[in-house]
């Protein structure tokens, strides 16, 4: 599998002004993983036959850990790039606008309550607008987990490997 990845469904009309086709972006796939929720935890991200990493934090949870994975790989990153992820949290957070909703009310959530994991959301959220329109954007794509996809099952085995070891690691 090269590094693109085709995917027709995302390719914009011909002559039509939009993002990048998927098959023109660098995917990467992301996952976290926790022992205990909250316990030990994991991320990772592996771009296909390409670079990885994966990071350990001693207590955290699930969540924090989707959510870091996408932001520790858009921080390495460049170019545009399709974040795949099993994360409904993570892509439904993009695909939907939640954080256009946050950032309208100071960081609220719909019932009025804080945002939770707001310091790792809000770099994340800076990140991604910062790159808009700039033909280095980031879309987002949801896979299921666990169901036999080679690269999103690579992610989550570096995420768990990350936590097994308790330590980060990088190739």
């Amino acid at each position: 599998m090269s590094l693109f990845d085709p995917d027709p469904v995302a390719a914009p009309e011909p002559g039509g002004d939009g993002p990048p086709p998927a098959s023109d972006r660098l995917h990467v796939y992301t996952d976290g993983a926790c022992s205990g929720n909250p316990g030990p935890g994991g991320w990772a991200w592996v771009v296909p036959d390409g670079p990885f990493a994966a990071g350990y934090e001693p207590r955290t949870t699930n969540q924090r850990m989707e959510v870091a994975a996408v932001l520790e790989a858009l921080r390495v990153l460049d170019g545009p790039v399709l974040v795949v992820s099993d994360s409904t949290y993570v892509v439904k957070c993009f695909e939907e606008g939640w954080w256009k909703a946050w950032l309208r009310r100071g960081w609220r959530n719909s019932s009025r309550q804080p945002v939770k994991n707001r310091d790792l959301w809000e770099p994340l959220i800076d990140l991604v607008r910062s790159r808009e329109g700039s033909g280095s954007d980031v879309t987002f794509r949801w896979v299921k987990g666990h169901s036999g996809d080679r690269w999103n099952d690579e992610a989550d085995r570096l995420a768990v490997e990350a936590v097994t070891r308790q330590r980060d690691l990088r190739g």
